[in-house]
């Protein structure tokens, strides 16, 4: 059977034909909907959730994989750096079951704060890595990336990039694998324990490992190597295969595709450099198999020229594309477009207008970062801001974002430049599920050491920013049950937190009063804004007493809600108009309103 699947829910289905017992995460785009299709599908077989944050997701599959469970673990590039603490030990110490750690890469970036690559990072760790060019193939790597595993007693890599996970393509479903119960943890000590002595055994097994897996590979259905007759070649891995296939098509050069990069196939590499005088390496994003080349040359005393990202034949920031790929090999090789989508369009496509990224119309965040600008005008503070739907708050007219570095600190960073400027106020937004995920902590270390901050929880009730999914202050789990919602004033208080106070920042007026009392405190002061995300509770839209309106503009040039625009940009003069379709009646343009022009409710 055939289905039409995003890449995304194909690696899930491929999880589950592979038998998979335990699928466990954190939210983070591109690699979301892999967890949640695996939720979708869920047939009381297997067990899924979305775990606190990425360690402590790639611990819980740990612990199913050391019980001889197949295991799924599933995150972004930046999140694999908040996991790698355990992954680091437990490439040592290894696992029974298999176990495939799904990192979604995020060349552009599109939607991430860096371009990072998770095949250097495989290599780093010394685990083998799986990189699919397209969804179909993405699929069918699952099954051998958790035979693999298991063969091995390794964690496995797959490194799937955006267009793989949220391109599309005919996937033909294949049956699922039968597999034996898992066997059940056996203790051994001489195993499951990391002491120093056993992770030096450990290392050297895993080389010698990884070397017998280099020639292994080399025959994998997944590295492949055509030979042409011209001594030219092109050497690509991930969607960057997919595109030069697709080009390529008959051209009589020779073609490696390397779909696991590491180990890196030697003998076919080097079959495939003494075929050649001059090879162009398409990847994504590091020169990760241009310097594995190039490395072989020299070892094997190969005269071959190796261009790419290190020569400059290729950008070295950024996404491919059918385009560029199909300009740098018309460079290379004279070979013209022969895919549809690397041909210019004959229709003349007009200019897309800029759309700077902002905040949503009725965002409950603009009303928070609001209040607090309000509450500090003519006092010098500095806001430190985080990873989620409001690091918009950095757009002007709110102008509310001095810093953001990753995930959980904005907490530490305030602490850090309290201590160099006393003098100044510093506050610290915070998400509410990026408070359970990464947060805590940080709260932790400024109680303990005595910092004077103001945190300010942005609570809306989701994880607006990845899809709206679950986290410990929701009561909602990926298996469908309902838990106690956990309480952030309780965590805080019994952290230390004396001074909390909760608040609706559509409540314009309370909310500055409470913002210039926690400022004028010491200490750690918290104020929790709370009120959901507009896809949570939809309000009735505002709209304009169109006789009470004089065009002053207040409402545009205090909070810049999309939703409120000018009938007419030309006239100087022009009233305000609301757009019903935009606005979700959150009424803080009301507020703002000097003439009491913006009204909500039924007209």
């Amino acid at each position: 059977m055939k289905q039409f699947l995003m890449g995304n829910e194909a690696i899930a289905l491929g999880a589950v034909r592979a038998g998979v017992d335990l699928v466990c995460g954190y939210p983070g785009t591109p690699s979301t909907e892999v967890l949640e299709t695996a939720a979708k599908h869920n047939d009381g077989s297997y067990y899924v959730e979305w775990s606190v944050n990425e360690k402590a997701a790639m611990e819980v599959a740990a612990g199913a994989a050391y019980a001889g469970a197949r295991v799924l673990v599933t995150m972004k590039q930046v999140g694999l750096n908040v996991a790698s603490d355990p992954l680091m030990s437990l490439a040592y110490v290894g696992v029974k079951g298999g176990m495939v750690i799904l990192v979604a890469d995020d060349p552009g970036p599109i939607s991430s704060q860096t371009e990072q690559d998770t095949r250097v990072f495989a290599q780093y760790s010394k685990l083998p890595v799986f990189d699919p060019a397209d969804p179909e193939e993405a699929y069918r790597m699952m099954a051998d990336a958790y035979a693999l595993s298991e063969a091995y007693c390794t964690p496995v890599f797959m490194r799937p990039t955006t267009r793989v996970c949220h391109g599309c393509s005919d996937i033909e479903l294949l049956p699922k694998i039968e597999r034996k119960k898992p066997e059940g943890f056996i203790k051994d000590t001489s195993r499951w324990v990391i002491f120093p002595r056993l992770a030096f055994a450990n290392h050297q097994k895993i080389e010698a490992r990884n070397e017998e897996l280099a020639h292994t590979l080399s025959k994998s259905e997944y590295n492949i190597l055509k030979k042409g007759s011209i001594r030219k070649g092109v050497a690509a891995g991930g969607v960057s295969r997919g595109y030069a296939a697709e080009l390529l098509g008959d051209a009589d050069v020779s073609f490696l595709e390397v779909g696991i990069p590491f180990p890196f196939p030697e003998d076919l590499a080097v079959e495939f450099l003494r075929s050649c005088d001059e090879v162009l390496v398409l990847e994504e994003l590091s020169p990760y198999i241009e310097r594995e080349l190039t490395y072989l040359c020299g070892k094997h005393h190969i005269n071959c020229t190796i261009r790419g990202k290190l020569t400059g034949d290729v950008q070295n920031a950024g996404e491919n594309s059918a385009a560029s790929i199909a300009s740098q090999l018309e460079k290379f090789a004279r070979i013209g477009a022969k895919c549809e989508s690397a041909k210019p369009l004959d229709i003349e496509v007009p200019t897309l207008p800029v759309r700077p990224p902002v905040l949503c119309a009725g965002c409950p965040h603009r009303a928070s970062f609001y209040a607090v600008k309000k509450a500090m005008k003519g006092r010098e503070a500095v806001f430190c801001g985080d990873i989620g739907c409001y690091t918009l708050g950095n757009a002007k007219p709110l102008d509310m974002v001095d810093t953001c570095l990753c995930m959980g600190a904005d907490v530490t960073v305030a602490q850090g430049l309290h201590r160099i400027e006393p003098d100044k106020v510093h506050f610290s937004f915070i998400g509410d599920s990026t408070f359970f995920a990464s947060g805590i902590t940080g709260v932790v270390n400024a109680v303990y050491n005595q910092t004077d901050i103001v945190l300010v929880v942005l609570d809306n009730s989701t994880t607006a920013m990845t899809g709206h999914q679950p986290h410990p202050g929701t009561a909602k789990t990926m298996m469908g049950n309902v838990s106690e919602k956990i309480s952030i004033e309780a965590v805080l208080r019994a952290i230390g937190v004396s001074s909390i106070e909760v608040v609706d920042p559509g409540e314009l007026t309370e909310a500055v009063e409470a913002v210039k009392r926690a400022a004028d405190m010491t200490g750690v002061r918290v104020i929790i804004f709370r009120s959901p995300c507009i896809a949570v509770s939809k309000p009735t839209p505002a709209y304009i007493v169109k006789d009470n309106c004089i065009g002053c503009r207040m409402c545009i040039r205090e909070i810049g809600c999309p939703a409120v625009s000018l009938v007419s940009a030309e006239d100087k003069k022009s009233p305000v108009t609301i757009d019903a379709s935009l606005c979700y009646g959150c009424g803080l343009c009301a507020k703002v309103c000097p003439t009491g022009a913006i009204e909500r409710g039924v007209k």
